[in-house]
């Protein structure tokens, strides 16, 4: 089947999408070892030390993954709605 139409395919949106499940999945494994989440990822967002993120389940391989900028844009973005 042939298409003359052009669809726009906007990766941010999947970006987005990535970086919200990557922080839930860190919050919710720093909850679970009884720190602070919110504490924790403000601290590693401000200073970019990874230390304020737990290994437990692989949750500092996760958030390093992302750019901090990133995070800090989706966040705002969320806030903003």
């Amino acid at each position: 089947m042939e298409s003359n139409t052009t669809f726009l395919f906007d990766v941010s949106d999947i970006d987005d999408v990535l970086v919200e499940q990557i922080i839930k999945e860190v919050y919710d494994a720093l909850e679970e070892k009884g720190y602070n989440p919110i504490n924790q990822i403000v601290g590693y967002l401000i200073s970019g030390d990874p230390g304020y993120i737990s290994t437990y389940k692989e949750s500092r391989k996760k958030i390093s993954k992302l750019e901090r900028t990133q995070i800090v844009e989706v966040l705002l973005r969320n806030y903003m709605k």
